[in-house]
């Protein structure tokens, strides 16, 4: 008889995100138009295998559950080596783009309220259920939508915590789905950039963060090579302990940050008074920094990819579905019109949007993948991958609290 669970521990789930990642560099080799509109392999792969747990579970009646371990060293590497990248001389030249892109949450997530509790109210329906599908679970993600679905049903909303996770869940395939495709169509009708021209998915990944011309690719010994990643390594482990014990000072705050955010810090520290000492910051090499950043963030994505319970959104009701329709509608929309003047019409305007697209409706580390989309099919953009964790880390869910506070006291 077959069993009604499978449990992965975290080396299968590994291997499953892994499986995921290769399966969506094939997809992106085969379909052309995978590549053109910049979907990110690890979300196509872990589509696939979210796709057959969605089976499994609907017509054998087995549920498959995966061990996020892996996937939290993962996302904890990532946003350590996000942090390595935080070089303040040159987010100084970025600080116009930084507030903007502020403004531009801000007035994102007031919208996202208003459309969707407007469009409950339209409806007939409770305007708790717009709440449930607003900004606590578009801007905010599974984690916003775990802390908000308490008070959500205290105030009378039945099932409030199957109705915003499942919406966090179509957020987080709808932002990995629309952000490359619509920074893809801005830059190739303004122009704002040329093709990399790379011949395989993994080509340029050992980039620097500083500009693109250091994609080339440079003659190395394999010791070199090999001592060069170990120390690289080295670092991304200090600063993540570092890290922390920084995050358990900040939570006697009382202010809830995200688990990244000391590593994020910490690392931000290190590679900032290591550009104050006159050779120090080459001996920090950048290049494998990064490179290891991104390939834990393309092992994160698809463990979460391939463990999303898309049978969650099978539960969503007709009025529900034109609400999030109307929410990804909204954002394209907002991202062109809007964000991308707002930010300059630039190449990074560009990189920028697709960013806000990932955060916007599903989480940071979507907008992370997005921008790595766009920037390895052209060129890589230094002032986005410092904005976007800043952002994701210190703003959205500030300004998300006390947005779905204000509304949740007026409605």
């Amino acid at each position: 008889m077959m069993p009604d669970s499978i449990a992965l521990d975290m080396y299968q789930t590994a291997g499953v995100g892994v499986a995921a990642l290769l399966l969506g560099m094939f997809f992106t080799r085969a379909i052309p138009l995978l590549k053109r509109f910049c979907i990110p392999a690890p979300v196509s792969g872990g589509l696939l295998i979210s796709l057959l747990t969605l089976f499994a579970y609907s017509c054998l009646g087995v549920e498959v559950s995966f061990d996020g371990t892996i996937k939290d060293i993962c996302m904890m590497l990532f946003f350590t080596s996000v942090g390595f990248q935080s070089n303040l001389k040159v987010l100084g030249k970025g600080g116009k783009a930084l507030v903007v892109m502020i403004v531009l949450v801000a007035v994102l997530i007031v919208v996202q309220n208003l459309i969707s509790v407007g469009e409950a109210r339209l409806m007939g329906l409770d305007p708790l259920l717009g709440m449930a599908s607003g900004s606590i679970p578009m801007c905010g993600g599974h984690g916003t939508s775990g802390g908000f679905s308490p008070v959500l049903e205290e105030m009378g909303l039945d099932g409030a915590s199957s109705i915003t996770m499942a919406c966090a869940t179509f957020g987080l395939v709808a932002g990995s789905m629309i952000g490359g495709p619509l920074a893809e169509v801005l830059i190739r009708r303004r122009k704002l950039a040329d093709e990399s021209g790379a011949r395989d998915i993994m080509e340029g990944i050992e980039g620097s963060e500083a500009s693109p011309e250091s994609k080339v690719e440079r003659p190395q010994s394999g010791e070199r090579s090999f001592r060069d990643y170990t120390k690289a390594v080295y670092f991304l482990v200090i600063a993540m302990a570092l890290g922390m014990c920084l995050s358990k000072l900040l939570a006697l705050t009382g202010i809830t940050f995200p688990t990244y955010f000391g590593s994020l810090i910490a690392a931000c520290i290190i590679r900032n008074v290591a550009e104050a000492v006159p050779g120090w910051g080459e001996r920090l090499g950048m290049e494998k920094i990064v490179s290891l950043g991104d390939i834990c963030l393309s092992l994160f994505l698809g463990i979460a990819m391939s463990s999303l319970k898309l049978w969650e959104l099978a539960g969503l009701a007709l009025p529900l579905c034109v609400i999030l329709l109307s929410q990804v509608a909204f954002m394209a929309l907002f991202v062109c019109l809007v964000a991308f003047r707002a930010l300059g019409r630039d190449y990074d305007a560009a990189v920028l949007v697709s960013g806000l697209c990932g955060f916007g409706l599903g989480a940071t580390p979507n907008a992370m993948a997005n921008m790595s989309a766009v920037c390895f099919k052209y060129r890589y953009a230094v002032n986005p991958f410092i904005i976007v964790p800043i952002i994701g880390a210190m703003f959205v869910d500030i300004i998300n609290t006390t947005v779905v506070t204000l509304f949740l006291n007026l409605i």
